[in-house]
Order: structure tokens, then C-alpha cells, then sequence
């Protein structure tokens, strides 16, 4: 079949289709690992600092610069914490899944959708948050760009989204190196910074003579502008530099074995990291004074790296290093949200609390529709929100430390199902986490509630609601679906079967559905018109008979004009002749263009088939007609047309050769030591390379037989085994030998129990479990 112009444009964007089989997972390394799996958390200390400051500065004044560090102490307690209660998660739970898998397994589906929303809500912030920083680290650098900081965010976000739709692969160096270039330069400008201000000293910002700084109180902070409120606003965006943190518990299976044991240590390392990043970036705040900007640039840590390192040409050198490391490890930190969201997303929804659909993998074996709904949803933030990250940040820390809790809260009561050894100070550890977790989420929402926390505080136990709703809906279809016992499939034996055609006109779609009618060979078929109008009816039955239709035509009151009620009365009516009695309705239904089949068109065969098919003994059925395909054979449109010859063009160049009858995704091409499938003939011995395109078990006689199709690029060819054979499945890729023979019948070339081996895939990995992947 040749391919639309649809497919052509998503084979120039995305690439050739991968096969399923190409889906394997690669193991990371302990360094790999912690490079992949860190950046999210990481690179929350380029903003974190800054953003206590920036809640600081109008209400404390210069105080802010002293309040900072113990506020930063504060923070740091928690993530010792936090670390400590999600060592025991990798742990004890070394599969994918993080703080959704320790409440699902401890308190069941239902709860564990408060930690699925909350990572879900998490996901779809993070985008937006480190989209957002990593722009303001462009700009801080590049202030000529600072005016489209949104553009360029949004920019980034969708080419986030457009590379993940490629199936890009976030397990290898290139995906490592920002987290430990980042960790390198930052660490070496808190070094220097506090080996020079032991020594001959830094310099320190006056805000007062830099326009543009964020208002700073010029009173007595500490008594007059540090009040608790002010404090605990600190604290919250504090906060936003523990994200991240449980990205490792989300991805355990992606480590080498043992598992838990280099979760543990990837773990720990991170956090220290963090830690002292943290620290370090706080303290050079305290030290130099660096103030936030109200337009979000410079930044505050761009400010401390010019005052380390000078404005000579080594420090411009290091300054673009900082910078450029900064950007990319918050791009990166984005990007894990593009692998975790799909994951956690298809996860939720192969326990039927999210729609299936987002368990499909598309074009290039990632999960699209989630890739795809992630990227939407956070565009739509950034556009809400400006793009800001402190504008961000009261929508970020509830769903991250809900998170928290919930696998605090889950490890406490496993620790008190299992009592294993030691229990009673890893209960502690996991309850201490889960109560304070629960306590930042509460000041965030009190804090932060009129600068936007409300929004998360509605949105989270509607989303939660929702979930719940959608299971809901699941489990009662497949209640009554999966009521198979008692119902065995046996055919139906009617006396009499009426087959009708509700007809409205006289057109091609109705003749099909005659047609159609006929090749049933029923009982009889009869046409059926239910008059609204008399004229229209008398018309109907006029160019009924000038046509020559032999299927006879009955024309059935409608007086009420109630179309839908009527039909099913005269259903009720055929089906009530008798018990044996069976009714087969068929409906002509034209297929418009998606915008005029809203607009210009009724959906009456619809709602006659959904009253019809509940009643007893009938069945109804669509019959379509394309009318739209019609429309653009008969009357092609010029401009379509040239765009479609230039996306097949543009296809065929990238390609390097020209459409084949069947796709490479199909059709594997022949090796130069084997036969192509189009050459094979009977009787001479062969060696074929292909995949198996098609398995079916048949019974003959008092043996089973499996039938198999085999294709490449050439063709295809069928098998034939008389004996059992467990290891072969559809989609793989094998190499057989054996001689053809010709079948009788159909005269088509079969080789019988042929010799076979199953080759390995060694094509690309498109879909490994890097990254943040929560789900």
C-alpha cells in the first residue's frame, strides 16, 4: 500500500520506524549512573539559594544574607533525611517506581495515586522550572537574549519533546558529562571563593546602586522584616533544591546487579554532592552579597562566579564555562522529565488509573502520547507563569516533597509488617522523613498559597479524584467484558433473520450497504425508510424505482419525528416475530473531513446503532463510506498536491532509496550469503534470512500444525512445522534452511520444518531507562 503523506512528514521527522524487538534496556554503571540520574537534583543548586533570597530580600534586607545560612542548614537536615529514607527504598524495592511503588505496595492502588499525582504534577514543574533556569543561565551570560527568555524556554521545551519523539538515549557519556562538568566548575568557584575570602578577600554587591536588583527593605530586618511568614516563604523555595532526589529510587532496575547496593552508593554520593553545592552557593551569597534581579538575570550564581574569578581573561573564560555547564546540566535535568513522565504515565495506566493509551509505544519505540502530553502540559505552565522560575516554584516543592512522604510514610508501614532486623531505627528514619516531608508540604501550601501554591492545592485531589474516577470506569467495562465463564461462543441458530437498511437517500453509500446486505446471504434484506417528510419519501420511492433497485423499499411513519425512538420500536417489532427470531440492522455512515463532519453533518447512524444494540436479539452495524477520499480523487487540490510530492521527495533523499512493497520495519533485507526470498525456488536448497511476519497453531486432523509467514524486503514465504516449537514468536528475526516446495491449492512456495536459528537484534536502543524515570 503506499504510504500517505502523514507517514512521509513522520518519517522525515522522527526517522525510520524501530521494531519492537529493538526495545532492550541496558544496565548503567555506578558513574554512568550517577551522571544520568543527577542532574535533576544537581543542578536545583544553581536557582535554590537564589530563590530563599529572593523571598528574603523586601521584607529583611541585608539580614537576608545572614538568614540564608540557616535557613540552608534547615534544608540540608531534610535532605539528610530524605537520602536516608530512600536508601531504604532502593533497597528494599529494586524495580522501577520509586515512591508510586512503595505505596502501592503498602497501601494499595487507591492511595498510591496521591504519590502518582504528585509525581505526575512534579514531571510536568520540573520541565518548567529547569527549562526556565537553564534560559536564565543563557541570558545571564548573553543578556542581549534576556527580552525572549520565554521563546527561548518554550524553544527548548519542544525540541526536548521532538527529540524524545526520535528516541533519543539518555544511558551514555554525552548524557553524563553536564552532571560532572556542572559538579567540577561550581565546586572550583566555592573553593576559590572561600580560599580568597580567607585570605585577601571578595568583593560584596551593594544593592542599592545595582538598578534592577529585586526591592530590599532598608530597615532593621531581623526585628522588623523577618517575621515567621517571611521565614517559612524562605524555607519553601528553599525547598525547590531537594528536587530530584528521589529520581535514583525511580530507576533502580536500570543499574547493574546488585541493584540496591549501587542504588545505595549512587545515591549518597549525589547527595553529597547537592549538599554541598548547596552550602557552598549559600555561603558564597552570604560572603558577596549577590542579589537576585527582578528580570531573573544575571543570576545570583553568575554574580558569584564574576567575583571569584575576576572580570580578566581567565575569568571571562570560567565565567562562560560556569555558565555554558550550568545551562546544559538544567537542559538535561528537563530533558529526564521527557523519560520519566511516559514511564510513570504508562505505569499508572497499565493499572487502569490513567487511559491506556498512554501505554503505546509509537514510531520510535517511546511512549509518544505521554511525551507529547507532557510537553503540552508544560508549555501551557510557561505560558500561565511567564516562564519565571520564581513564578514556577510555588507550583514545584508540594508535589515533590508529597512524594517524599508518601515513600516515607510507605517504608514505615513495611518496617512495621516486616520487623526484619533493625527495623525499629530504619522506622524511625522513615517516619521522621515522611513527618517532615508532610510538614514542608503544609508550610508550602499556607506559605506560598496566594502566589500560586492554591492552584496545586485544588488541582492535586481533583487530579487525584480523576484517577480514582478513570479506574473506576475501567474495572466496571471490564466487569461486565470479562464475563466469559458461562458464556461460550456458540453459533447462533435463528429460524428467520431480517437484515434491514435504513436508508435517508439514494446514493453510493447506501448501495454498498445493499450490497453489503446481499453478500450475507440471509434470510432477506429488505431497504427501510422512516418518513419525516411526505414529499422527500414519494421522491425517495420514485428514484428508488427509475434506478432499478431490486431490494425492496419500506417506508415506515415517523410521525413525532423522534428518528432514533422509531427505528428501535420497528426493531423491537421484527425481533418480537418469534424467539428465533434475529435482527441485523445496517447503517450507511459518509465519512466527511474531520472539521465539515462536525459542522455540516448529523451523527444519526451513531445514535441509532447505540439504542439498537441494546436491545435483544438485533445487532447493528456500520457500514462507511469514505466521502472525503472520493473528494480529493475527483477534485485533487494543487497546493496538497505539491506538498505531498515534496515531503515523498524530501523522504526519498533522506531514505537514500525509494519506497519498497514491503516496509524495512516488515522486511529485513537479505544478507549477501542468503537467498532473497523472491528468488527461492522448488526444490533447490536454500538459506533465507527474514522475519516472522505471522504465527498460527491449526489443527489438522489428530496433529497440530504451526503455520508461519516469513518476509524481507523481497517477499514472503510460508512455513510449515509438525512439531512444537515455544521458542519462535512473531517478530523475530531468523535464519533458516531447507527446500521449498510448491503447496497444492494455491500453488505458493512452502518449506516444511525447516532448520532455523534466531538471530539477535544488533540494530539501535532507542528506548533505555536513563534519566529520571519514575515510572
Amino acid at each position: 500500500m503506499p504510504e500517505s503523506a502523514g507517514y512521509a512528514l513522520k518519517r522525515v521527522l522522527l526517522g525510520r520506524p524501530l521494531v519492537t524487538e529493538q526495545l532492550r534496556r541496558e544496565r548503567l554503571s555506578k558513574k554512568v549512573a550517577l551522571g544520568v540520574l543527577s542532574p535533576d537534583a544537581i543542578s536545583s543548586s544553581a536557582y535554590g539559594p537564589e530563590e530563599v533570597l529572593l523571598a528574603l530580600l523586601p521584607y529583611a534586607g541585608a539580614a537576608a544574607f545572614t538568614l540564608v545560612l540557616p535557613i540552608t542548614g534547615a534544608i540540608l537536615v531534610i535532605l539528610v533525611l530524605v537520602a536516608a529514607s530512600y536508601r531504604q527504598v532502593v533497597t528494599v524495592y529494586t524495580r522501577a517506581g520509586g515512591s508510586y511503588v512503595v505505596a502501592r505496595e503498602n497501601f494499595g492502588p487507591k492511595t498510591a495515586q496521591v504519590a502518582a499525582a504528585a509525581l505526575l504534577i512534579d514531571y510536568v514543574v520540573t520541565v518548567a522550572v529547569q527549562s526556565s533556569a537553564g534560559t536564565v543561565a543563557v541570558v545571564s551570560a548573553l543578556p542581549a537574549f534576556g527580552p525572549y527568555s520565554l521563546e527561548i524556554t518554550i524553544g527548548v521545551v519542544v525540541a526536548l519533546c521532538l527529540a524524545n519523539l526520535r528516541g533519543i538515549r539518555e544511558a551514555g557519556g554525552p548524557f553524563a558529562l553536564p552532571t560532572y562538568l556542572f559538579s567540577v566548575l561550581v565546586g572550583l568557584v566555592i573553593i576559590v571563593g572561600i580560599v580568597k575570602w580567607a585570605t585577601v578577600g571578595l568583593p560584596v554587591y551593594d544593592p542599592a546602586h545595582l538598578p534592577g536588583t529585586v526591592p530590599v527593605h532598608q530597615g532593621s530586618g531581623l526585628v522588623e522584616g523577618a517575621t515567621v511568614l517571611v521565614l517559612l516563604r524562605a524555607f519553601a523555595n528553599g525547598g525547590s533544591s531537594l528536587t530530584g532526589v528521589e529520581a535514583i529510587s525511580n530507576t533502580v532496575s536500570a543499574l547493574r546487579k546488585p541493584e540496591g547496593r549501587n542504588a545505595r552508593t549512587v545515591l549518597t554520593v549525589m547527595a553529597c554532592i547537592l549538599g554541598f553545592l548547596i552550602a557552598g552557593v549559600s555561603l558564597l551569597a552570604h560572603f558577596t552579597h549577590a542579589t537576585p534581579y527582578t528580570a531573573g538575570y544575571p543570576s545570583v550564581l553568575s554574580q558569584e562566579v564574576r567575583a571569584v574569578f575576576g572580570y580578566g581573561a581567565t575569568g571571562h573564560v570560567l565565567y562562560a564555562l560556569v555558565q555554558a555547564a550550568t545551562a546544559l546540566i538544567l537542559f538535561t535535568g528537563a530533558n529526564t522529565s521527557f523519560n520519566g513522565f511516559p514511564f510513570l504515565a504508562s505505569f499508572v495506566a497499565e493499572d487502569r488509573f490513567l487511559p491506556r493509551q498512554l501505554t503505546k509505544r509509537g514510531h520510535r519505540l517511546v511512549f509518544s502520547n505521554g511525551i507529547i502530553t507532557l510537553t503540552v502540559l508544560a508549555v501551557a505552565l510557561l505560558a500561565v507563569t511567564g516562564g519565571t522560575v520564581n513564578a514556577l516554584i510555588p507550583f514545584y516543592a508540594i508535589g515533590v516533597f508529597t512524594g517524599f512522604a508518601m515513600a516515607g510514610y510507605g517504608m514505615t508501614k513495611h518496617h512495621l509488617s516486616h520487623r526484619e532486623p533493625g527495623w525499629r531505627r530504619k522506622l524511625a528514619v522513615n517516619c521522621a522523613a515522611g513527618v517532615l516531608s508532610t510538614l514542608v508540604v503544609a508550610i508550602f501550601a499556607v506559605a506560598k498559597f496566594t502566589e500560586g501554591a492554591w492552584l496545586v492545592v485544588v488541582v492535586f485531589p481533583l487530579l487525584v479524584a480523576v484517577l480514582i474516577r478513570v479506574n473506576h470506569e475501567y474495572r466496571a467495562e471490564a466487569a461486565i467484558l470479562e464475563e466469559v465463564r458461562g458464556n461460550p461462543v456458540k453459533q447462533t441458530n435463528y429460524s428467520r433473520h431480517h437484515v434491514y437498511v435504513f436508508v435517508n437517500s439514494v446514493d453510493l453509500a447506501v448501495l454498498e450497504a445493499l450490497r453489503y446486505a446481499r453478500s450475507l446471504r440471509l434470510t432477506d434484506a429488505e431497504a427501510v425508510h422512516f418518513m419525516l417528510d411526505a414529499a422527500h419519501a414519494q421522491h425517495l420511492r420514485a428514484r428508488w424505482d427509475e434506478l432499478g433497485i431490486t431490494a425492496p423499499l419500506k417506508i415506515v411513519d415517523c410521525p413525532d419525528r423522534r428518528l432514533v425512538h422509531a427505528a428501535a420500536q420497528f426493531i423491537l417489532e421484527a425481533a418480537g416475530e418469534g424467539e428465533n427470531t434475529g435482527v441485523t440492522v445496517l447503517l450507511p455512515r459518509r465519512g466527511y473531513s474531520p472539521l465539515s463532519g462536525r459542522l455540516l453533518h448529523d451523527r444519526t447512524a451513531d445514535r441509532i446503532a447505540h439504542a439498537i444494540n441494546h436491545l435483544p436479539q438485533a445487532v447493528a452495524t456500520i457500514v462507511p463510506y469514505d466521502v472525503q477520499a472520493r473528494i480529493r480523487q475527483r477534485f485533487p487540490r494543487p497546493a496538497e498536491e505539491r506538498l505531498a510530492r515534496r515531503v515523498e521527495r524530501l523522504r526519498d533523499r533522506l531514505a537514500g532509496t525509494p519506497p519498497e512493497p514491503l516496509t524495512e520495519h516488515n522486511a529485513p533485507h537479505s544478507r549477501p550469503d542468503t537467498t532473497p526470498i523472491a528468488s527461492v525456488e522448488p526444490g533447490r536448497p536454500v538459506t533465507v534470512d527474514g522475519r516472522l511476519h505471522s504465527l498460527t497453531d491449526e489443527e489438522r486432523g489428530d496433529r497440530r500444525v504451526l503455520l508461519a509467514t516469513l518476509t524481507d524486503s523481497t517477499g514472503s514465504l510460508s512455513l510449515e512445522f509438525h512439531a512444537a516449537h515455544p521458542d519462535l514468536a512473531a517478530g523475530q528475526l531468523l535464519r533458516l534452511t531447507g527446500r521449498a516446495h510448491t503447496r497444492a491449492g494455491d500453488g505458493a512456495l512452502v518449506i516444511s520444518d525447516p532448520g532455523y536459528s534466531i538471530v539477535k537484534t544488533t540494530g539501535e536502543e532507542p528506548d533505555t531507562p536513563g534519566g529520571d524515570d519514575r515510572g
